[in-house]
Formats: structure tokens, C-alpha cells, sequence
């Protein structure tokens, strides 16, 4: 009678090579490149390191990271969200015509009319199972034209009223409202993904969601929750865009955000796939792409070269969150 059979050997994965391990992950090379940048602009372009200029910064920074927690949080579902630009679009616009009769009916109707774009991008990806690539460039279409309905067919509309320009104009001592908004929804996204059951609820949906939905996890509220919510910042984005303009311009409130929100997210190390999110990572990646405008607006760079590197940037991200081979 014959022993049993051993068991075949299994080959252990080859180890990636040794310049691959010495590459730090995205989150930790986000932060690493946003201070090399800041450096070396702090060294060659002049009045770069100016008190003045590093406000200026972050105020301009300040919508992207709205914008981008939002993002941050579709992003981690292995979905997208195209239509954040118009969203901003249709909460100026709806502000700007609403102001007249108050800010308590002119606000509260913006917010929720932006939402409402959210939870039906979300509806249709999750119960329809609509790629959200697809459902969100459908809305970002639609929203725009939609805005320019409600501006009087596209009417650039100002605004003339003291108490909304507090919200992008006014400052609590030195510092600007509109940052803390920004550092409000940051604090906020970083507590729903790491201390609630919402945050676990978010990345085992993108992280599996056939075993999420076996697990229990209600998967398609999940998603309808986080394109609502990033609908819902980006309608506080747009009203503080059109408050710092003084107008609503449905053409051009939230033009290509979309793309700088994806790029934020990228770049600061949460994965395209899902399952994998940080929202201090999106921060990084937001300032990354902030300083980078600044500085090549501040040296005359044309500003077709700015995109050419933001866009290397983010090729170089999504290399580096690649899937290791085994």
C-alpha cells in the first residue's frame, strides 16, 4: 500500500523588486511631494512664502476640499462622481433667485436642491446598477443646462445681499469662513470613515459588496448616502463660490471641479477601485494641486503646462495604487 500523496508545493510569489519596496505608498508619497513642492517654491518663486500668498492658497484651496471629501467618499464605493460641478452650479443659481425672499428659504433650498441630484445619481447606480461613470456624466449634463433654466437662461445674476457675502467673503478673526467650513467637513469625513458604522458600511461596499450585502451591510442606502453627501458639499461649495463672486454664472460656477476634486482624491491615496480611503490624504492631494496653480501662475507659466504636470501627477498616483502582481 502506497504513503498518501504530498502535497504540491506552492511557489511563493515573487518579491517585488528592490527599488519598487523603496517607493513610499501614495498617502505617505502625497505628503512627501506636497512638501518638496512647497520647498522649492519657497526657494525659487518669488513672494511664494509670503504671509499673504499662503492665505490666498487656502482660500482658493478651500472649495476643492469641499468638493474632494465628498469625492473622497463616492471614490472609496468604486464609484465617481462627474457631476459635482454642476451641482454647484444649480445651488448658486438657485440661491441667487431665491435671495429676495430671505436667506432662510434661499439657503435651505439650494442645499437641498443640490442634494436631490445626489440621491437620484445615487438611485440609479444603486438600484438600477447604471455605471456611475455614465449616470453622473448624464447629470453633469443635465444639471448644467438645468441651472441655466433657473438663472433666467443662463443670466450671469448678482448678488446684492450683506449677509450671504459673509459666507465667502467674511472671516472669524483672521480666518476666513470658507476655510472653516472646509476644515468642518474635513474633521467630519474623517470621523464617519474611522469612528462609525456608516465609515465600515463605506469601504466594505467598495471593498466587496456581495460579501458586504451577505455581511449584512446595506449596501444600497450606503451608496445612495455618499453621492448625497458629496451633492450636499457641493452645493455648500457653490454657494460659497457664488458669494465670493457676488453673482451666480450657471456657465462657469464649478467648471471642470469635477476633475480637480478626482485628481485631490487620487493623488492624496484612495483607490479608484474602493475599499481604501483618506480623507487627510485628499487634503494633501488638494494642496498638491493648489500650490502647483499658484506657482506656475506666479511665474508665468502658461497654464496649459499646468495641466500637463497635474496630469502626470495623477498618472503617477494611480501607478503607484496599482495591484501588486503574486
Amino acid at each position: 500500500m502506497t504513503g498518501a500523496a504530498k502535497p504540491a508545493r506552492v511557489a511563493a510569489p515573487p518579491s517585488p523588486p528592490a527599488w519598487r519596496r523603496l517607493v513610499p505608498g501614495p498617502a505617505y508619497a502625497a505628503v512627501a511631494a506636497l512638501g518638496v513642492l512647497v520647498a522649492l517654491n519657497a526657494l525659487f518663486t518669488p513672494n511664494f512664502a509670503t504671509a499673504s500668498n499662503l492665505w490666498n492658497v487656502l482660500l482658493q484651496v478651500s472649495t476643492v476640499v469641499l468638493v474632494a471629501v465628498g469625492m473622497t467618499l463616492v471614490i472609496s464605493t468604486g464609484g465617481i462622481d462627474l457631476s459635482v460641478g454642476s451641482v454647484m452650479a444649480i445651488a448658486g443659481a438657485v440661491a441667487a433667485v431665491l435671495l429676495d425672499r430671505g436667506m432662510a428659504v434661499a439657503l435651505p433650498a439650494a442645499l437641498i436642491g443640490g442634494t436631490l441630484v445626489g440621491v437620484l445619481n445615487g438611485a440609479l447606480v444603486a438600484a438600477l446598477r447604471v455605471q456611475p461613470i455614465v449616470v453622473t456624466l448624464a447629470t453633469l449634463i443635465a444639471g448644467r443646462g438645468l441651472a441655466q433654466v433657473i438663472s433666467h437662461e443662463g443670466e450671469l445674476v448678482t448678488i446684492d445681499h450683506p449677509g450671504f457675502a459673509l459666507l465667502g467673503r467674511g472671516h472669524l478673526g483672521p480666518i476666513p469662513y470658507q476655510a472653516l467650513i472646509a476644515l468642518a467637513s474635513v474633521a467630519a469625513g474623517v470621523f464617519l470613515l474611522r469612528a462609525t458604522p456608516f465609515g465600515r458600511y463605506v469601504l466594505a461596499a467598495g471593498g466587496n459588496p456581495a460579501a458586504a450585502r451577505l455581511a449584512g451591510v446595506p449596501v444600497q442606502r450606503t451608496i445612495v448616502s455618499v453621492y448625497a453627501a458629496s451633492a450636499f458639499l457641493a452645493s455648500v461649495a457653490g454657494l460659497i463660490v457664488a458669494s465670493r463672486l457676488g453673482a451666480s454664472d450657471a456657465a462657469k460656477i464649478g467648471q471642470n471641479m469635477e476633475l480637480d476634486a478626482i485628481a485631490a482624491v487620487v493623488v492624496g491615496g484612495t483607490a479608484l477601485s474602493g475599499g481604501r480611503a483618506t480623507v487627510l490624504g485628499t487634503v494633501v492631494g488638494a494642496l498638491i494641486m493648489q500650490v502647483i496653480a499658484t506657482s506656475f501662475n506666479m511665474l508665468l507659466v502658461p497654464y496649459s503646462w499646468s495641466l500637463a504636470l497635474k496630469a502626470a501627477i495623477i498618472l503617477l498616483a494611480v501607478y503607484l495604487q496599482r495591484p501588486k502582481r503574486v
